[in-house]
């Protein structure tokens, strides 16, 4: 049987734990935490990030995060907690099981840049243009 996007996003969902804002932060605040952003560049462009966020598109994600690809990003290390976001929570939720079937333990799923953003959580504004 073929996979469908809504059996992927179960499968995901599943295995990635869902946190809020207030639960990140405290994570975050222990240290020894990698959040990752993987939403596509423009819309980081238009929104900003999760302060201290490190931006991968989804389609690098896994290049990014193997140590043993050429693409390999030193910030991905498997005795850090990783936290994901994009848009809505889906992309993250993928993008967590894949970490997960990759060996990352501590993987997490925040969900959506906006509840991070309304929520007070600390932002890193877009440069605006000709800056």
């Amino acid at each position: 049987m073929a996979l469908t996007v809504k059996v992927m996003m179960e499968a995901a969902n599943a295995t990635v734990p869902r946190i809020t804002p207030a639960q990140a932060r405290e994570m975050i605040a222990k240290g020894n935490t990698l959040v990752v952003d993987v939403r596509d560049a423009p819309e980081v462009e238009k929104s900003g990030k999760v302060a201290g966020a490190l931006h991968v598109s989804r389609g690098m994600l896994e290049f990014r995060a193997d140590p043993e690809s050429p693409y390999h990003d030193k910030n991905f290390a498997k005795d850090k907690t990783v936290i994901l976001y994009c848009a809505s929570g889906g992309r993250s939720a993928l993008s967590g099981k894949v970490l997960k079937e990759m060996g990352y333990d501590q993987v997490y799923n925040l969900g959506a840049f906006k509840d991070w953003a309304e929520g007070g959580g600390a932002v890193d504004k877009p440069i605006e243009p000709g800056m």
